[in-house]
């Protein structure tokens, strides 16, 4: 009895073996599947969305996205990046500037004094002026302009010497919050520069109310 009981369980052991080789299809079982039975599952994060102008964290309702980045010696150019749309400029030498205004008009100017200050000063009210230098802005940047500049809130723009890092964000017409970065400056130094005559570039970023414009 106990023979003919271990023949019955290996003829319907074999049995169930052709059923399932012939009727199940061969791409839903693989070895790889069966070895992962009995794992514990692993748990991924789900790839991080992108927010605007590349913030780590997105800005709250109602607020602009903006990032200004200085030029990196002479191959790495500025960026300026207001609600997810970039301006790139200064091909050579300049101390760039952008406007944007609430209806999202852009206006760059790469002049070191004269075009610069006519630029500034026909910006309507309600504008964000945001400015950066690439490889070097302060060679032609005559003291005029170096004036309107500190009007607009600049605390650096008389520092700026030969191939500084600066970046800086004013309003015309409003005041902007205080908890937010309005300026950065990296100076040239031989001994700390990260290219050959040229400091590391710099970069400052944040969210602007929308009602402020």
């Amino acid at each position: 009895l106990r023979l003919f009981g271990l023949l019955l369980t290996s003829l319907a052991a074999w049995y169930l073996g052709y059923f399932v080789a012939a009727h199940v299809p061969e791409s839903t079982v693989s070895i790889a599947m069966l070895q992962d039975i009995g794992k514990k599952p692993v748990l991924r994060a789900p790839a991080p969305k992108r927010q605007k102008c590349d913030h780590w964290s997105p800005c709250p309702p109602g607020n602009f996205a903006y990032r200004i980045l200085s030029g990196g010696g002479k191959e790495k150019r500025a960026k300026i990046c207001f609600e997810d749309e970039h301006s790139l400029y200064c091909d050579e030498r300049c101390l760039g500037l952008v406007q944007f205004q609430p209806g999202g008009c852009a206006i760059d100017s790469t002049d070191h004094s004269g075009e610069m200050i006519q630029f500034i000063r026909t910006a309507p009210a309600g504008s964000l002026l945001l400015m950066a230098t690439q490889d070097d802005g302060s060679t032609k940047l005559k003291n005029d302009a170096r004036k309107l500049i500190e009007e607009l809130g600049s605390k650096e723009i008389k520092n700026i010497k030969f191939r500084s890092s600066w970046v800086f964000i004013a309003a015309k017409g409003f005041k902007l919050p205080d908890n937010i970065q309005k300026e950065k400056i990296n100076h040239s130094d031989q001994k700390k520069n990260r290219y050959s005559g040229w400091p590391a570039e710099i970069q400052i970023e944040g969210c602007i109310p929308r009602n402020l414009i």
